[in-house]
């Protein structure tokens, strides 16, 4: 693996920076994140903008991320350590693999869990149409989907219109925001439309 190629890429939806570890709650948020997506990397002793400093004390850095892994996040996570020299100075390169126990929880500094996603190169509280996704998508039996007209009136708004968000689906067809979220989730895990996150708002195309 070419590590410089990685940097020089930048930070994204499954690779992070950080110079070093110094909070457990707040590295949880960035390895559930990977998890609950589609899996990712940490590159330890890289600053923000990809200057490789390098790390002072790997095994520091292996336990802040080992007790971050097993006492902050829910269920807990695995993460692989492989260690790498860079222009003679050392990276620590921590990969989090996608689970099959979705959702993940990072527990918070206020004590609470907290469900994160990766959007762009950040972690973001999930929605609950997010989280609905998440622990359905984990739920191995099949989804039992039934078209009634709320259902058919979304895909036809979709196939006039690019894209529509749980709000203005409620109000426009008049329908409570719990099963509006209910309809979103089952259109989502049947493939029907495609749900996208960004750092502003959530919406919906038809796939």
């Amino acid at each position: 693996m070419n590590i410089k190629h990685l940097i020089f890429n930048g930070e994204g939806v499954s690779l992070d920076f950080k110079k070093t570890i110094t909070s457990c709650e707040k590295i949880s948020r960035t390895m559930v994140s990977f998890a609950n997506n589609s899996g990712g990397r940490l590159l330890i002793g890289v600053a923000d903008d990809g200057r490789i400093v390098g790390v002072k004390s790997e095994e520091e850095e292996k336990y802040m991320i080992t007790q971050a892994a097993h006492l902050y996040c829910r269920p807990a996570l695995d993460p692989v350590f492989e260690e790498i020299y860079v222009d003679e100075k050392l990276v620590l390169m921590v990969t989090i693999e996608e689970s099959d126990m979705k959702p993940h929880y990072a527990l918070s500094e206020d004590k609470k869990w907290w469900v994160y996603i990766r959007v762009n190169d950040k972690s973001v509280l999930a929605s609950k149409v997010v989280l609905d996704v998440l622990k359905r998508s984990s739920n191995k039996d099949g989804i039992l989907l039934k078209y009634t007209s709320n259902e058919q009136s979304l895909l036809k708004y979709l196939a006039e219109n690019e894209r529509i968000t749980a709000k203005e689906y409620s109000q426009l067809f008049k329908i409570s925001r719990r099963n509006t979220n209910r309809i979103l989730v089952n259109l989502v895990l049947t493939g029907v439309i495609q749900l996208h996150t960004n750092e502003k708002e959530e919406y919906y195309t038809a796939s």
